[in-house]
């Protein structure tokens, strides 16, 4: 397997991660400046981290 591969489905995993963690704190806000900041945030790095894997993983060649 190639090293690229991995990282992206690393970063894609971080995304996710990050992304899903922006819905809990979505839920969870109470309306405070510091919620929407934390979750602007973390939703924007997690998307970035999304699309970034994404298309490491979508661009990568496999060679055998």
């Amino acid at each position: 397997m190639n090293l690229k591969r991995i990282f992206g489905a690393l970063l894609t995993a971080l995304g996710i991660g990050g992304l899903i963690y922006c819905a809990v704190l979505f839920v969870n806000a109470s309306g405070g400046e510091s919620d929407y900041k934390a979750l602007f945030i973390y939703g924007i790095l997690g998307f970035v981290f999304f699309i970034a894997g994404i298309s490491l993983i979508r661009t990568t060649k496999d060679e055998s």
